[in-house]
């Protein structure tokens, strides 16, 4: 047993024997691994995860580092010949990889543990006291002129030349030069292609295409564009595609000087578009120094469909999608089906006809694709269960059918692949913040989502992560440091009106002025009179204000807009709706709502299910039902800070006011949230990612 499973749990100590059994199998890998563990994969990465705190191919990774500098000891080996036995097929991503992890080359070790070796046999020595006052500086001032000599060679010697830029790119868009305007849609989808594979390379920092797509046409100059999107290369694209040829120019210039660093025009058959590529990627890599890895190396290279016929209708499909205005999903549907019709192998295919059938049943009350999301993601996994779209498609299927813990195990998944995603973190920020409310992981995800997400310079991105942290931050008690975020978030993206009104919210958690919070609500409203969601929170806002007739009139509008556009959401808001018909007298109408409600509540999964039926039955008049759900709420943990706000300024549950547990009750479920809103802040305060915190409410 080596050392690194000292001081482990029996199950750790397992996997990294059978890490260690395999050491020098470069393919070993997660799926091996949980074959070999006899778990599933799934299960797997959320135990390691656990237990470690790391990802399951960080932990392999690190398993084979500490054996190689257990190797290094020993002077006879070379790094190349180490970095082969501990799985590592270039020496050059051992080499970094080992860098990373203890902060000095593999070359380093060596001469490192010799010095340890004549530290641990001067102190076996064990000379007097004295002798060692009269020793001590002499020894160490000498060991250390000696190892200040040979560190100034060796890196005078190993150092390479090599500029001080960031490896940074922007892949700007791909000029079409032919006259025929119908060959665009080829060109963008090889400028994505080949976009796609930077980000498969950990090494390099990739622009998003999203972004970039915002310069198509705007004249301005490489250093203007630097600065805008704070990157160190672009790389600019011009081709056609005739007949059964492409012809391909691309450039890379050095972006702060508008230096010209590489070009290549290239000629190649259709039949070898995989290839190109593949090819432009990794020159590029190698001009800017960054590192591929054999498994990036493998991913890049990998050919998706080896029919051309396919792959031409699945790049029409993918530029329907890219539609902003959402109409040309059916018919990127029906593109993406053409080419399983003529490739049944095409996994790509597969994942993104299930991906649109779930956009397609987005919100909607009837959803009428479940099955056709389930066959089609089923089939992309059967043929490429290593897909990051397959992955997706899956997740996907889980979030349609509402299994979210199988969901939040499958977005893991596709983050042990591709770990630099922002928008996966933003789904799982959903799911931890509305649905399986989990204030820590909400924050967790939040903070993940902005490292990516701010790193790839996509504004809109951007901007919702920084929605989603502003209101972690919110929910869990830091106002001050909510304000901060979600102003950033304004500032990416100042038409972002869900961050619009989540500012107010925040104002109004200071001094609870709905007056105030009324009318910056319909500001925001008056900027799109149709958005359901801000409705609702006008609708509610005049409820907590008992203002009964003001509520109906908003919470009217959104009963129509809701079935005008057949959405199913915002059922938690029966309860209040049946509330404010029976103050206004329509006591049938309002049984319609309350039964719905409680259909609602006894299917709640989250951990409000018990506040949830509270509320249900003190409406009912039923106090002492309903204070039974009130203290098994009390009981949980991690819920939201609205809850404590709103909580006691509802005017459905301080009816029950005169029960006798009422204040205690009240009084625990405050303490506890204040208690945890503690373990949160020093949770926050031990991330690099934001400032200690400086205060809360």
């Amino acid at each position: 047993m080596s050392d690194f499973q000292t001081s482990k749990s029996t199950f750790l100590k397992k996997v990294v024997a059978i890490i260690e059994d395999n050491l020098a199998d470069e393919h070993f890998g997660v799926t091996e691994l949980a074959d070999s563990i006899s778990m599933s994969r799934s299960n797997l990465l959320r135990k390691v995860k656990q237990e470690t705190g790391e990802s399951v191919s960080v932990l392999i990774r690190n398993v084979r580092l500490h054996n190689a500098k257990q190797l290094l000891k020993d002077d006879t080996l070379t790094v190349s010949e180490i970095s082969y036995q501990v799985g590592f097929s270039s020496t050059s991503y051992f080499t970094k990889c080992f860098r990373e992890l203890y902060g000095y080359t593999p070359g380093e070790a060596g001469s490192r543990a010799k010095l340890e070796q004549e530290q641990e046999a001067a102190e076996e020595a064990q000379p007097t006291s004295q002798d060692k006052r009269n020793m001590t500086w002499p020894l160490i001032i000498s060991s250390l002129a000696i190892v200040a000599v040979m560190l100034f060679f060796y890196f005078d010697k190993q150092k390479p030349v090599q500029n001080n830029l960031s490896k940074s790119i922007a892949v700007l868009p791909f000029k079409n030069d032919s006259a025929d305007s119908t060959n665009i849609y080829f060109m963008n989808g090889l400028m994505e292609a080949i976009l796609d594979n930077f980000q498969k390379i950990e090494d390099i920092k990739v622009t998003s295409r999203t972004t970039v797509e915002k310069y198509r046409g705007i004249a301005k100059t490489i250093p203007e564009l630097s600065k805008e999107l704070n990157v160190s290369y672009f790389i600019e694209g011009s081709g056609q595609k005739i007949g059964n040829e492409i012809l391909l120019t691309i450039q890379l210039i050095e972006a702060p000087s508008d230096k010209h660093l590489w070009s290549k025009r290239y000629k190649r058959e259709i039949n070898d578009v995989f290839e190109l590529q593949s090819e432009v990627a990794k020159s590029i890599a190698g001009e800017i120094n960054a590192i591929i890895t054999p498994a990036e190396r493998e991913r890049i290279e990998k050919i998706p469909t080896n029919n051309l016929v396919a792959y031409d209708h699945y790049l029409k499909g993918k530029a329907l999608l890219d539609d902003e205005t959402g109409e040309g999903l059916r018919e990127g549907l029906a593109e993406f089906k053409k080419a399983i019709q003529e490739d049944g192998q095409f996994a790509q295919a597969y994942a993104y006809i299930a991906i649109s059938y779930y956009y397609l049943d987005l919100y909607q009350t009837e959803q009428k694709y479940t099955e056709d999301l389930k066959s089609y993601a089923d089939k992309a996994m059967e043929l490429d269960s290593a897909l990051g779209e397959s992955l997706i498609a899956r997740s996907l299927y889980y979030m349609q059918t509402r299994d979210f813990n199988k969901a939040i195990d499958s977005f893991e998944e596709v983050l042990e692949y591709y770990p630099n995603v922002a928008w996966v973190h933003n789904f799982l920020s959903n799911i931890y913040g509305l649905i399986l409310p989990d204030t820590e992981k909400y924050l967790t995800h939040a903070l993940q989502g902005i490292r990516v997400a701010v790193a790839g310079q996509d504004s809109a991105t951007a901007s919702y992560t920084y929605l989603h942290l502003s209101n972690a931050l919110a929910q869990s008690g830091f106002i001050n440091e909510a304000e901060t975020y979600i102003k950033k978030s304004l500032e990416y993206n100042p038409d972002n009106l869900y961050s619009q009104y989540l500012y107010v919210y925040i104002k109004m958690a200071r001094d609870f002025d709905l007056v105030r919070t009324k009318k910056e609500l319909l500001e925001v409203l008056a900027q799109d009179t149709t958005r359901v969601d801000i409705i609702q929170e006008v609708a509610k806002v005049c409820y907590t204000m008992k203002d009964y007739k003001e509520a109906w009139q908003y919470y009217d509008r959104f009963i129509k807009l809701k079935e005008a556009l057949q959405l199913d959401i915002y059922q938690s808001e029966d309860i209040k709706i049946g509330y404010v018909l029976e103050q206004l007298g329509r006591k049938e109408e309002a049984k319609r709502y309350y039964n719905s409600y409680l259909k609602y509540a006894e299917n709640d999964q989250s951990m409000y299910r018990d506040l949830s039926l509270s509320a249900y039955y003190a409406t009912m008049g039923d106090t002492d039902k309903a204070m039974d759900h009130l203290k098994a709420f009390s009981e949980q943990d991690n819920y939201q800070y609205w809850i404590v706000l709103f909580l006691d300024k509802d005017p459905i549950i301080p009816q029950m006011t005169d029960h006798p547990d009422y204040q205690k009750v009240m009084k625990k479920i405050k303490d506890k949230f204040w208690a945890k809103h503690k373990e949160i802040r020093v949770m926050l305060e031990k991330k690099d990612v934001i400032q200690p915190l400086k205060g809360d409410l």
